[in-house]
């Protein structure tokens, strides 16, 4: 073989090798929300993809799979092509699904990523309520025949019902008493409590923060350890009703399983390095979300130590349907 010809296939060599070394990620990444758009996990999506946008120097778009009180969403998570190019933003709903029936995976059937959000529960009502307290509230719950209340803002099962219903639960008050009314999220929650048809949403506070700000919704307590800084004049339920108790839900970046070890590692650092911006903490700061980090492997084990707890505690509210 001759220099020119041995140089022409060296060429030939490089042109259709070259693909196979490209580095992840090279093309645009999306980034899956399983609850509409203007809700909280929206928002804080939309805030993180910026930062990991930013990080990973590609595009990364934000598509909301609303459906099913979030298993659309979640279960497109679960079966997306492991290829590193399909994440989501998962919320505490995917610990719930297994036990509740509605689905078959559970809350370790992804690849971990990285824990970004814990939020506290918040008692929201209509800013016209009766109720000036939250024992006042508690005490009508427990007067009441069950269905006389009803909230909305979540499916039955997901974390601010969780929540809530441990705090009826503590109270002596049977949870069944209230009635969920489903929605896709916190915002068309509160758009029922506008128009009359529940009396409660339980939610982060951020996400009742418009409804606050226009004075159509107040705040009775928040299941937090401490008020929160950016609602300084929202009592806890220690405070509202001498009672230690705290809960809510949580936010993360997941992948299906079986991602390449190159993307889960890339995903990971960048995720953190999101998650450490001044435009992401500043983000969360303003609107009052809880900043919690754990990354890979350490959100792995709360996702385990999440399935087991929340099957326990929804097997004391008769909301498990599997053993």
């Amino acid at each position: 073989m001759n220099v020119k010809t041995l140089l022409l296939a060296t060429a030939a060599v490089a042109t259709f090798a070259g693909p196979a070394f490209a580095e992840y990620p090279e093309r645009p990444i999306t980034m899956l929300v399983s609850w509409s758009a203007g809700g909280g996990t929206d928002a804080v999506a939309r805030a993180l993809a910026n930062q990991i946008e930013a990080e990973l120097g590609v595009p990364v778009n934000v598509v909301n799979r609303t459906g099913g009180a979030g298993v659309v969403g979640h279960t497109e998570m679960v079966n997306g092509r492991p290829d590193g190019y399909t994440i989501g933003l998962a919320s505490a709903e995917l610990s719930t699904y297994y036990w509740s029936g509605t689905a078959q995976f559970t809350a370790m059937d992804v690849t971990p990523i990285g824990l970004v959000n814990l939020d506290a529960s918040a008692f929201n009502v209509s800013a016209d309520s009766e109720w000036t307290d939250l024992r006042a509230a508690l005490d009508a719950i427990a007067a009441e025949p069950a269905g006389t209340y009803k909230l909305s803002g979540m499916a039955p099962g997901a974390g601010y019902h969780l929540a809530f219903s441990t705090l009826l639960n503590h109270e002596g008050i049977d949870p069944n008493k209230v009635t969920v009314v489903p929605s896709q999220g916190a915002a068309p929650g509160f758009q029922e409590l506008a128009a009359g048809g529940v009396e409660i949403v339980p939610s982060s506070l951020p996400e009742a923060k418009s409804m606050i700000d226009a004075g159509q919704v107040k705040t009775l307590a928040v299941l937090s350890e401490e008020r929160l800084n950016a609602f300084p004049d929202v009592p806890t339920v220690k405070e509202a009703i001498d009672v230690d108790l705290a809960g809510g839900t949580w936010r993360g970046i997941v992948a299906p399983k079986g991602i390449p070890d190159e993307a889960r590692e890339k995903l990971v650092q960048a995720v953190e390095t999101a998650w450490n911006s001044e435009e992401f903490q500043s983000f969360m700061a303003d609107r009052g979300f809880g900043v919690t980090y754990l990354s890979g492997d350490e959100f792995g084990e709360y996702l385990a130590q999440q399935h087991e707890q929340n099957g326990e505690i929804m097997g004391l509210l008769g909301l498990r349907h599997r053993d």
